[in-house]
């Protein structure tokens, strides 16, 4: 035994005497780099030999020997102040996570007393069972929803509304033609609500009914874009619903509604009450996206534009809620709702820094109608209301295009364009816009305008307006050619509103 603590003194002293030296040896080190004293004898030991050569170089040494030092010094303090900085960034990180921590509780705090106050607001309409059931009077606590109650108190009365309705007894006026409608619809807009439209900007609105149910009306302030549709909805005894963006617009739950968890009832939004209306009858209906891009389209209408694309109207359908219940409104089956066939949706957007740009994405699902000039004041007489179906405007979208169908020579000319603005602009057409062309211009010339000034609209609108991504510096020589192209395909007096724009992009350079 007395051999072992022999040993295990010797070795701990070993161990412990070396780590020893290490921290000594640190210091003297350290010590040694600025022990002056040793420099100064150092210096006079040598500098009695020294010649004028020496006398240089000791002094350059010397000079060296301090600048390593004061390096040195600085990087021991910047690396103390690093790791100072360190630590403190590691601090901040802790305290602000411990903050999120803290304003997560407060969200989901806040986030129920939201869904109280929405129960205690629906419970307005309940009756004092349901009340007693959100804590509100009464002792005993209830479920929220009675038993046999919808949890879709708007679409439920509008079943209520058109429980005894008979769509097939409502009579509409089923003889007027498009060209009519434009010349009726202007002059009840003039003699019945002192508005003015140029018949041109009538024509387009209508004939875009035919080829997408997205419609965007834009342009500067105060051009009546939102009156015109709120005039149409006027015009066809059946008002236009406004549904006014706002900037936190981010889903679909913004145009449909959402399910309360909390109360058990969906809180349906007036647009979709105007939706579920819809589905009753064969009026046309308009939504306007007031200030659509106030907030980002693609954002809360992506949905919206996904299903309205789908070439089934069977398709157009939307999950409202995961399952059905027995009591749900008559349209909702299985929590899903089919979009309405005779409802369009008409988006007012100005260009300015207070807006969002529109994507590619919508433009390319939808008709663009530009409203950049206030309507001439002109004269009209007193016209009438017009009662017409959705089905009678869409069989004569569909009669268009067989009395009216783009002419052979017309789509020879567009395709040779394509190749040429392939070629020289590197953008294609694309089979959604040749489809939109072959709707809307049948429909435009119907309306009571020409298939070459249908085509010019189009390609402007859909088309050349892409080129505003483009850099403008890089194609600005190539937009006299396609001028001079346009002209060679169409003639010298036709494309008058492609070439202004082309002529307009190219001043922006």
């Amino acid at each position: 035994m007395a051999a072992y603590v022999e040993f295990l003194y010797e070795i701990l002293k070993q161990f412990f005497g070396g780590f020893w030296t290490v921290i000594t040896g640190i210091f003297r080190g350290l010590f040694a780099l600025v022990d002056f004293p040793s420099y100064i004898q150092i210096f006079d030991e040598f500098s009695g030999g020294f010649t004028v050569v020496g006398w240089i170089l000791a002094i350059v040494t010397v000079l060296v020997i301090v600048a390593l030092l004061v390096f040195l010094i600085v990087l021991l303090v910047a690396f103390i102040r690093k790791r100072i900085e360190n630590r403190k960034k590691l601090q901040n990180q802790h305290m602000l996570l411990s903050e999120m921590e803290k304003l997560h509780m407060q969200v989901i705090r806040l986030t129920k007393e939201k869904d109280r106050i929405l129960a205690i607001k629906a419970g307005a309409d309940m009756p004092l069972g349901d009340l007693e059931g959100l804590g509100i009077g009464g002792e005993e606590e209830e479920s929220v929803l009675q038993e046999g109650e919808s949890r879709f108190f708007k679409l439920t009365q509008v079943d209520q509304q058109y429980k005894d309705y008979d769509r097939d007894a409502e009579v509409f006026d089923n003889e007027i033609t498009l060209e009519e409608i434009c010349e009726q619809f202007r002059n009840f807009a003039c003699s019945r609500m002192g508005l003015f439209y140029e018949i041109r900007v009538i024509r387009l609105f209508l004939a875009a009914f035919s080829s997408t149910r997205l419609i965007i009306l834009q342009g500067i302030s105060g051009t009546g874009k939102t009156s015109l549709p709120y005039a149409w909805g006027k015009f066809l005894e059946n008002d236009t619903h406004i549904a006014s963006v706002q900037p936190s617009w981010r889903d679909r739950s913004e145009l449909y509604g959402y399910f309360n968890e909390f109360t058990k009832r969906f809180s349906e939004t007036e647009t979709l009450k105007r939706m579920y209306e819809a589905t009753y009858t064969d009026k046309i209906y308009l939504t306007i996206l007031d200030e659509m891009n106030i907030a980002r389209v693609e954002y809360y209408f992506a949905e919206m534009l996904s299903i309205l694309e789908m070439p089934s109207r069977d398709e157009w359908v939307v999950d409202l809620v995961p399952s059905g219940w027995p009591n749900d409104p008559k349209h909702v089956i299985n929590g899903r709702f089919r979009l309405p066939e005779n409802m369009w949706y008409v988006g007012t957007a100005n260009n300015d820094d207070s807006t969002f740009a529109i994507s590619d994405k919508v433009y390319d699902r939808a008709i663009p109608i530009n409203i950049n000039t206030k309507g001439v004041k002109f004269d009209a007489p007193y016209t009438e209301n017009l009662h017409i179906s959705y089905k009678h405007i869409e069989d004569m979208f569909n009669t268009a295009k067989e009395e009216h169908k783009v002419s052979e020579e017309s789509i020879e000319k567009i395709a040779k364009l394509d190749d040429y603005v392939i070629e020289h602009f590197r953008l294609a057409f694309g089979n959604r816009i040749v489809k939109q062309l072959r709707d809307f211009v049948p429909a435009y010339v119907a309306c009571g305008g020409t298939e070459v000034d249908g085509l010019d609209y189009v390609l402007t609108n859909k088309i050349f307006r892409k080129f505003e991504a483009l850099n403008l510096a890089f194609i600005r020589d190539e937009i006299d050619g396609l001028i001079a192209y346009l002209s060679e395909l169409f003639g010298e007096e036709n494309m008058q509103e492609a070439k202004a724009y082309l002529l307009r992009l190219k001043k922006l350079v």
